[in-house]
């Protein structure tokens, strides 16, 4: 995206690849909830892990060592111009499906434009952007922009092939057990649908001599188990039934890791570090929903989560807490102090239509860990009754008489969460609130977040060192009324916008910082989301034979090194 690639182009393997890895050897992963499709690309149903990952390509592949650099996979070369105002990728000749029949330039341009139309919506944005498509070869095609976007090549480049042909005569957004045909290195290999899925990898594999894919997919099957909930999971790897699990509790990685597997060597406990952004998880406000539209109400129910409580409750006070979205690098804000220079700059054009904090600073408030938590209930009163929310009779209501009552969704299995909120509700009672969680099951969570049937619920959004076009698609205006983007929250924000198209048009690096400062100041004092915790480390427990190189990413555990770098050996 920026500079020079790391590598040379006569490289031999990724960094943190080995290139000697032996073949061999299974993972089993483990995943609370089901699925009832095997297409991953729409909005209907939904898909298992691994489809996109494992047996469909893209033209280009990135190094997790890097914010953002690609290379060559299904393209044996890139073109661009300096403005990078269009892209002519050419395709490897050797290029083949797991069927064996060859990757054409056809197969791209239905992939592109199938994907930008009918897929779901995060490939819309892009496709949006295409002014024009030119065959310009046998092997090559081109595409030119309408926008001024600096990532789109780059966007493009990791846009998944399919094969035309497959489709032919059938409805691409319809659910379906067909599985895709990709030119990955696994292909499906059995299926219980709702169960598990297991995937095989390909002796066959056209790309298996690519630089790029040395010393990767070593395992000859990766499998997903799926289970009714997060317990149930953990119960599955103790037995030896799953093979690797994330433990995300601090306090369960130091107590409940005494079973007999690992007291007796059989499976490893390992702390893989990171340099990645905090990213976002908190509880969420649907801002569509009018109680939440007022961001002094959503102010005053941040005071009223007693962070310091929960955290010590759930983790012993472990995992910091998240203050941005881009905390923890050197993308984010810096708490409290007010913007700067170029950042100031930037945000100066949107003032009248900021929220207090986004220039001169915000801090989240902090409690001071006690139940009661009387300081920050006494904030939070004044501004709900600034917002026209006063209580009678020991309940919260409006001018109107209607009482201040939501409801927050979870997922079935997701403890820690469902504890965070159940101790939030008791807090919220203080203000005459009249809270309550709600479980439901994977399939009717994605249903009514998809159509954000919501008031507040569970919200994670993992962020890069290189953001760009998907800052779109999270907090993109689009998605207000536009059913399944990642735009939960439903906020409508001219300063979002622009900033994510400079950031887009950025062709220095100092500049493309400041804009991504400056999001992240419109995005904390927007009180969308009630941040809570977040790890620097990642805690992986996996079974002895399981291998990884000694040589970590930048990004550390992250999709493209468990198990893509991973191998067996006794």
């Amino acid at each position: 995206m920026y500079g020079e690639p790391a590598l040379p182009p006569d490289f031999v393997s990724l960094p943190y690849a080995n290139p000697d890895a032996p073949k061999g050897g299974k993972i089993i992963f483990g995943e609370s909830g089901g699925f009832d499709s095997l297409n991953p690309f729409i909005v209907n149903g939904i898909a298992p892990s691994g489809i996109t990952g494992y047996t469909v390509e893209t033209l280009m592949g990135r190094s997790i060592d890097e914010p953002f650099t690609l290379y060559g996979l299904l393209a044996e070369s890139i073109r661009t111009d300096e403005a990078r105002n269009w892209v002519e990728f050419t395709i490897n000749s050797a290029a083949r499906f797991s069927d064996g029949s060859p990757v054409t330039v056809e197969d791209v341009v239905w992939s592109f434009e199938t994907l930008g139309t009918l897929g779901q919506p995060r490939y819309a944005t892009a496709w949006k952007k295409i002014a024009k498509t030119e065959v310009t070869g046998e092997r090559s095609v081109k595409f030119t922009f309408n926008t001024a976007d600096r990532e789109l090549p780059l966007i493009l480049g990791l846009r998944p092939v399919l094969k035309k042909a497959q489709w032919e005569g059938k409805d691409f957004t319809a659910s379906t057990l067909d599985p895709v045909i990709g030119s990955g290195p696994y292909v499906v290999d059995s299926v219980d649908p709702g169960k598990s899925i297991a995937y095989k990898r390909n002796p066959d594999w056209w790309g298996k001599d690519l630089p790029f894919n040395r010393g990767l997919y070593n395992l000859d099957e990766v499998r997903f188990e799926y289970f009714g909930d997060a317990g149930v999971v953990f119960e599955a790897f103790k037995a030896g039934d799953i093979t690797s699990w994330r433990e995300t509790n601090p306090v369960k990685w130091e107590q409940n890791y005494n079973f007999p597997a690992v007291t007796e060597g059989k499976v490893i406990k390992e702390v893989i570090p990171h340099r990645r952004p905090s990213g976002i998880e908190g509880f969420v406000f649907n801002t569509r929903k009018p109680m939440f539209a007022d961001w002094r109400v959503r102010e005053a129910l941040t005071y009223a989560f007693n962070f310091e409580l929960v955290n010590k409750t759930l983790n012993g006070g472990i995992p910091p807490r998240i203050t941005s979205y881009f905390g923890n690098s050197t993308l984010g804000m810096q708490a409290g102090a007010p913007a700067q220079a170029r950042v100031a700059e930037l945000l100066e054009p949107f003032k009248a239509g900021l929220l207090p904090g986004a220039i001169e600073g915000y801090t989240l408030p902090a409690s001071d860990g006690t139940e009661p938590n009387r300081k920050n209930v006494r904030a939070a009163t004044k501004l709900l009754e600034a917002a026209g929310w006063t209580v009678t009779d020991g309940v919260l209501q409006n001018a109107a008489g209607e009482p201040f009552s939501f409801e927050i969704l979870i997922t079935n299995g997701a403890d820690d969460i469902i504890n965070a909120a159940t101790i939030y509700v008791e807090a919220l009672k203080r203000l005459g609130i009249d809270a309550r969680v709600t479980t439901v099951d994977s399939a009717q969570y994605k249903e009514r977040t998809t159509n954000y049937d919501f008031d507040m619920t569970h919200y994670v959004r993992s962020l890069s060192l290189s953001p760009g076009n998907e800052q779109t698609l999270y907090w993109g205006a689009a998605g207000i009324t536009e059913p399944g983007s990642r735009n939960w929250m439903g906020m409508n924000s001219p300063a979002a916008e622009a900033l994510i198209a400079g950031m887009l048009a950025a062709a220095d690096p100092a500049e493309f910082d400041a804009h991504v400062e400056a999001l992240d100041r419109v995005l904390t004092s927007g009180r969308y989301v009630i941040p809570i915790w977040y790890s620097d480390v990642s805690r992986l427990a996996y079974a002895k034979g399981l291998r990884h190189p000694d040589r970590l990413p930048i990004y550390g555990d992250w999709p493209g090194w468990q198990p893509d770098v991973w191998w067996y050996e006794e």
